[in-house]
């Protein structure tokens, strides 16, 4: 898959800012399509980083959430300031 198509959007609400700063993960809504994996490879690939595990759920509205928890030579902070969402 695309990486631009796994990828719909970075979330940020207050507990996916306090999931942010305290275990170093990131929030995205993902397509309904993707695997772990691929939501892996296109994290890895759009914001060069090394991702360490990809947790996925899917809300009672339909929505496929991924939460992306980064190796510990990335800081989650600094790709979130690059996405301009913190």
């Amino acid at each position: 898959m695309d990486p631009y198509d796994v990828i719909l959007y970075p979330m940020m609400t207050e507990v996916a800012s306090r999931i942010l700063e305290a275990e170093n993960k990131i929030v995205f809504a993902v397509s309904m399509q993707a695997s772990r994996e691929d939501i892996k490879r296109a994290v890895e690939e759009l914001y060069e980083v090394k991702v360490q595990k990809v947790t996925t759920v899917v809300t009672s509205k339909g929505l496929k959430k991924a939460f992306v928890k980064l190796t510990p030579d990335y800081k989650a902070v600094d790709v979130a300031i690059k996405l301009g969402i913190l």
